[in-house]
C-alpha cells in the first residue's frame, strides 16, 4: 500500500535505505521484511561497494530526500497494471540482434523463475534472436557501474557487427 514501505524505510532513514538497495549483493532475493527490512540491525554500517563512492552515495540519497522515493515505488506497486496493459503483445517477440547481461548477485537475477526463463528456453522463445544470455558473477544489479569497461566492451563488440 503507498505509504507503508516509504514510513518504514523513514524510520531507518530514507539515506540508509538508499544506500542499502545500492550495495545490496546478496545473491538471493530481496524480500523487505516489515520491521527487519535488510536482515541486520540499525547499529550495523551499511559497507558501499568499491563501485560507490561516498560523494555518489550522499548524492543519490540526497535526490530521494528532496524528491522522496515514492515515484520509484510506483514502478513495482504498478506492476499488475503493466501486464493488463501489455497484454495485446504477450506472444510478442523482440524480432532484433540481441545481447544480454547482467550479473549472478543481481536481485532480480535471484527472483524466483527468472533464472530458469533466462536458461531453460523460455527467454530464446521470446527473443529468438538472442545472442547470447551473460550472466557475470560477482555483479550485482548496478552492472554499468560495478564494470563499466567490460560492459562498454561488450557494446562495442555487439554492435561492431552490425557496421
Amino acid at each position: 500500500e503507498p505509504g507503508e514501505i516509504e514510513a518504514e524505510f523513514a524510520e531507518i532513514s530514507l539515506r540508509r535505505a538508499v544506500l542499502e538497495l545500492l550495495s545490496y549483493r546478496i545473491p538471493d532475493p530481496l524480500y523487505l521484511r516489515k520491521g527487519n527490512l535488510f536482515g541486520h540491525p540499525l547499529d550495523c554500517p551499511v559497507n558501499l561497494p568499491p563501485w560507490l563512492s561516498d560523494q555518489d552515495a550522499d548524492y543519490y540519497a540526497n535526490q530521494f530526500q528532496e524528491t522522496g522515493i515514492t515515484g520509484a515505488l510506483n514502478y513495482y506497486r504498478n506492476i499488475d497494471t503493466d501486464w493488463e496493459l501489455l497484454a495485446p503483445w504477450w506472444k510478442s517477440q523482440i524480432q532484433v540482434p540481441v545481447k544480454f547481461a547482467m550479473g549472478d548477485h543481481d536481485l532480480v537475477y535471484t527472483m524466483p523463475g527468472v533464472k530458469d526463463y533466462i536458461h531453460n528456453g523460455g527467454f530464446k522463445r521470446n527473443v529468438p534472436f538472442l545472442e547470447e544470455a551473460l550472466v557475470i558473477n560477482g555483479v550485482s544489479h548496478w552492472i554499468n557501474e560495478e564494470i563499466p569497461d567490460q560492459i562498454n566492451q561488450l557494446l562495442f563488440d555487439f554492435f561492431s557487427k552490425f557496421n
